[in-house]
């Protein structure tokens, strides 16, 4: 039974070591809410603390505690959470966006500052350092200087907002990767503000933000326009979800890692299907994970499709953060958790679905050649490899190069980088080789990117950089690097022979995503590994062998060497992990705001508006509000539309607005030429999304999209029509845009998979694109659409484009009878005199998404709320 709405704000008194907090008693609401997961806890809790009548009701209290294990996709709930972080490649674009509102606010007549944080926002430059140098113990400096000589505008433009917004903070880069920094320094997992205590909670602008879910933190990726809403005040809203409880049990066997363990949860998650629901981990198995085990599985909590990866608190959680120099919050977060029933001691909550894993049967493992979800036993590598390349046409060999062989193997990313274990077994599987003599294969282009400079203090401690720069893992920067696309230069005579000869090589990485054409446009075969594991492939220099069984290569007296031989024991690596103290994060992260003599010599502009430079190539004010009315214009139908592209299954972000660099020869490119941009200065796309022509020009610009409408050929291609004409996609909008023709496109399962970027909407927004009409829409990707005013279109089940026998020839119109939640609309495509009629389901989920597409889009909505408030 709900209690009564007076019951809802009783606070009760929480003693600690250093005196009393108050907090709002999740005990008080009933016995019913004892078997509530824990995620569902921490968001009902938000619920009692924020409810103030008007962004929060009673009535949204009721509604989550009527919570079942079926959740409620027709009942949507407001969520506030405590704080926001960012990435530069999505923050420097959000921080546009803000700008360019306080620009339409002053026009609209009122104050600016009212374009402002409202919750505590972080902003870790870790995205834009590239792997321009590798190899030498100078590599890491000479890549920074790259970074500020490409970066300057883009980083003035971040100093300014720290200047002018409040609740704004920039962690300057060189310090490490965003979820890294939150896991091991920002999160203080339990608040205690103004006298009340509460659960820490975070929404982010990058899909990996679930990373925290290790800690006992709920938080998730969001798009940066939906981020942008949270910042000014505006509750987040969401369907009350489904809880997928996945029970661990068992433990990790020798020789088997955390990075095979989330493989294997990937795969699992997939196939089971938890788009839009939480996972939560729970049962024996969890007390044998350490922390950093349990953050690498939360997250790829996008890679598996879930909303969140999540474990409650629990004593392994409080010894993180005294490891992690954090024991002055121990005491807070252990009385608070188990005070509100938050704390895990064996519990099992009622789930929605169940799931199990039993660690002790997980084996060695790699993920790809194109999706994290593709598991492939290390036994099993040479077969599965035989199987692409005969699919091919056989094997192909260069006059340097031959299909298989390994191109990059880099230690990177947050998701493996910020485990101990794992780098120590890096670094002892690297001793051991170069002590047999091993060295890579010299055409790998080898790099370590550790997460935060904590890495290199427990590595170095223990012995083990030495052995890692020998085989050239050395230091390259503390950013994200090749896991995002930032790989670098291809040595031309590799790339020359690989494009010559159309071959099939390889990169091997510590990363969470293995998308087509983000890792490097030279590699076709992508495979995600366990750091020792990159080090075992980078000395092999090939792929296509079983390296369970066959040797990585022969020490200098021809002696066969296996990777069996250069493993380290489970006692080595405990060893090892003495080397890691609390000393160590403490000093990582005492000057974590504190940045560079580069970094301080970037200038930081002043004022409450931000003054735009007309000849700027990086920062150009967005044209989301021109014209903007004070009334917002109901929109009804969609009239002689065209299809901009007809796309299969499994389309992500990656190939929607590519990250990585670009050519002169791409369209983007030609743009930054035709202004005296040098193409060695064109830097990559992910650093241009401050530039909204860049990006326009950069939407659809994955060299390895598959557009049916392209004749067979891959790239940002399209056919014009009615004349059926090739042509690049961002001048086939543009003519489109000249006959006033509005645009759709067409799309098969999973369609916006992988990272939470927002230019994934905003480019196709800005191209004309008014609908994209799919078999399903991953979260992130969906809920961007509708703040973008692009209305995402859902075919009913069992239809597709091809089966209603749709190209892309026709002419569309979509009929909107009624504007509310999940209606379901009729389009009508129009072949010469033949009519294809079918109705499809509009993912406007709830009525909030409804008044979001109403307004053209989430900050159009905004704007207009503030204004109307004076």
């Amino acid at each position: 039974m709900v209690p009564p709405a007076d019951s809802f704000k009783t606070k009760s008194l929480l003693q600690l070591n250093d005196g009393a907090l108050q907090f709002y008693s999740l005990k008080k609401m009933g016995e019913r809410v004892e078997g509530f997961p824990f995620s569902i806890k921490v968001i009902l809790e938000s619920l009692l603390r924020q409810e103030d009548g008007v962004l929060v009701t009673a009535d949204d209290i009721r509604k989550i505690m009527s919570w079942t294990p079926a959740g409620d996709e027709g009942v949507d709930i407001p969520f506030i959470p405590a704080r926001v972080v960012l990435q530069d490649f999505t923050g420097v674009p959000s921080v546009v966006d803000l700008a360019a509102m306080r620009d339409a606010m002053k026009e609209l007549g009122g104050d600016p500052s009212r374009i402002n944080p409202l919750v505590p926002v972080d902003l870790t430059i870790d995205h834009s350092v590239q792997t321009d140098y590798y190899g030498t113990c100078y590599a890491q400096e000479r890549n920074e200087e790259v970074e500020m000589q490409r970066n300057r505008e883009r980083y003035s433009l971040l100093k300014w907002a720290q200047g002018s917004f409040d609740n704004f903070r920039v962690v300057p880069p060189g310090n490490g990767i965003i979820h890294q920094v939150n896991l091991e320094c920002l999160a203080p997992v339990v608040w205690k503000r103004n006298g009340v205590a509460y659960p820490d909670s975070v929404f982010g602008t990058d899909s990996h933000t679930t990373q925290i879910n290790g800690l006992g933190v709920v938080g998730w990726g969001v798009g940066g326009i939906e981020a942008e809403a949270v910042m000014l005040g505006q509750p987040y809203y969401m369907p009350l979800p489904q809880v997928v409880g996945f029970k661990l049990r068992g433990k990790l066997p020798k020789g088997v890692t955390a990075t095979d363990m989330v493989l294997t949860a990937v795969e699992m998650l997939r196939k089971k299907g938890v788009v839009g629901k939480f996972v939560e981990f729970y049962g024996p198995g969890i007390k044998n994970l350490s922390l950093p085990d349990r953050a690498t599985l939360a997250n790829m909590a996008p890679e598996y499709g879930a909303t969140m990866g999540f474990f409650p608190v629990d004593e392994v959680t409080v010894a993180y953060l005294r490891k992690t120099g954090r024991k002055d919050l121990c005491d807070l977060v252990e009385t608070y958790c188990r005070e509100q029933g938050l704390f895990y001691e064996g519990q099992e909550p009622e789930y929605s679905d169940y799931l199990e894993l039993d660690l002790s049967k997980v084996v060695r493992s790699l993920a790809g050649p194109k999706r994290p979800q593709d598991r492939i036993e290390l036994s099993m590598m040479k077969e599965r490899f035989d199987e692409l390349v005969s699919k091919q046409g056989g094997a192909k060999k260069g006059e340097v190069m031959k299909d298989g062989d390994v191109l990059i193997a880099s230690i990177t990313s947050c998701t493996n980088t910020s485990n101990p274990s794992v780098m120590m077994t890096a670094g002892l599987l690297a001793k051991k080789a170069v002590e047999r003599g091993l060295r890579p294969n010299p055409n790998v282009k080898t790099s370590l990117a550790p997460g935060s400079r904590a890495v290199t203090a427990y590595l170095q401690k223990a012995g083990l950089m030495p052995y890692l720069e020998a085989l050239g893992f050395h230091v390259v920067g503390y950013g994200c690097l090749t896991c995002i696309g930032n790989s670098g230069p291809t040595r031309d005579d590799l790339a020359a022979d690989i494009v010559k000869h159309d071959l099939t090589v390889a990169a091997v990485l510590s990363g969470n995503r293995n998308f087509e054409g983000r890792i490097s446009p030279y590699v076709k075969a992508n495979y995600l590994a366990s750091p020792p594991l990159v080090v075992a492939f980078a000395i092999a220099g090939r792929v296509d062998l079983d390296m369970e069984k066959d040797p990585l290569g022969t020490d200098p007296n021809g002696d066969p060497v296996y990777l069996n031989d250069i493993w380290p024991s489970p006692k080595e690596v405990n060893a090892a992990l003495t080397n890691v103290d609390e000393r160590m994060y403490r000093q990582a992260y005492s000057t974590v705001f504190q940045g560079s003599d580069l970094w301080n010599r970037v200038p930081a502009p002043k004022g409450k508006t931000f003054k735009w430079e007309p000849y700027s190539t990086y920062i150009r004010k967005v044209p989301f509000f021109e014209g903007m009315t004070a009334e917002a214009t109901e929109p009804r139908k969609i009239h002689g539309a065209r299809a901009l592209a007809v796309l299969g299954d499994s389309i992500t972000t990656d190939h929607i607005s590519p990250a990585g660099g670009f050519s002169a020869a791409s369209v983007a490119g030609k743009y930054l030429l035709s202004l005296g941009v040098k193409e060695v200065e064109f830097n990559s796309y992910g650093s241009r999304r401050g530039n909204h022509e860049v990006m326009m020009r950069g939407t659809f610009a994955n060299i390895r999209l598959k557009n049916a409408m392209a004749k067979g050929r891959e790239g940002d291609l399209t056919a014009l029509q009615p004349e059926d004409q090739v042509m690049d996609i961002f001048s086939a909008a543009q003519e489109y845009r000249r006959r006033n023709v509005p645009l759709i496109v067409l799309a098969g399962k999973e369609y916006g998979t992988g990272s939470s970027r927002d230019w994934a909407a905003k480019g196709p927004q800005l191209l004309g694109v008014k609908a994209v009409i799919a078999e399903s829409f991953e979260r992130i990707h969906r809920s961007n659409l509708v703040g973008m005013g692009v209305l995402p279109l859902q075919f009913t089940t069992g239809q597709s484009a091809s089966s209603l026998g749709l190209d892309g020839s026709e002419e569309y119109d979509v009929e909107i009878a009624e504007l509310r939640p999940r209606a379901v609309v009729t389009v009508k495509a129009r072949k010469g005199t033949r009519v294809i009629e079918f109705q499809a389901v509009a993912r406007l989920d709830t009525p909030v998404e409804v008044d979001y597409y109403r307004n053209g889009g989430i900050l159009q909505a905004v704007l207009r709320k503030l204004t109307s408030k004076g």
